[in-house]
């Protein structure tokens, strides 16, 4: 069964979407203009010494105005987390990247097989 969820717009008024399954809802949605519509997913913080150095999150923006742009994404942000390192800290750091990267790997996965249900959108 398709969800369907209408959001206010300061240009179009209210837009009704297609929510989907992985979606997390919009209670912190604020109202914009309607390209700017994101679906968003579960967020998930990398995390290094217990301080968050990566987000990612499924994502999409089924209004947009490039087509391309219309398909679920997973969106990756770089927080400003900087330190110095001392030898151990340092491949500390590396080896959590590796864990982190496994991670992405498996998020890249589970992207593929929504883009697989997409189709040709």
């Amino acid at each position: 069964m398709k969800r369907l969820v209408i959001l206010p717009t300061t240009d179009h008024g209210p837009v009704t979407l297609t929510e989907p399954g992985w979606c997390t809802g919009h209670a912190d949605y604020i109202p914009g203009y309607r390209v700017d519509l994101t679906h968003s997913g579960t967020r998930h913080d990398l995390t290094f010494d217990g301080l968050t150095i990566m987000d990612a999150m499924l994502s999409q923006y089924p209004e947009a105005t490039n087509p391309d742009q219309r398909r679920t994404g997973l969106y990756i942000e770089q927080v400003g987390y900087a330190s110095t390192f001392d030898p151990a800290e340092v491949r500390q750091f590396a080896a959590t990247l590796v864990t982190h990267a496994a991670y992405l790997r498996r998020l890249a996965d589970q992207l593929a097989v929504i883009q697989a249900e997409e189709g040709g959108r």
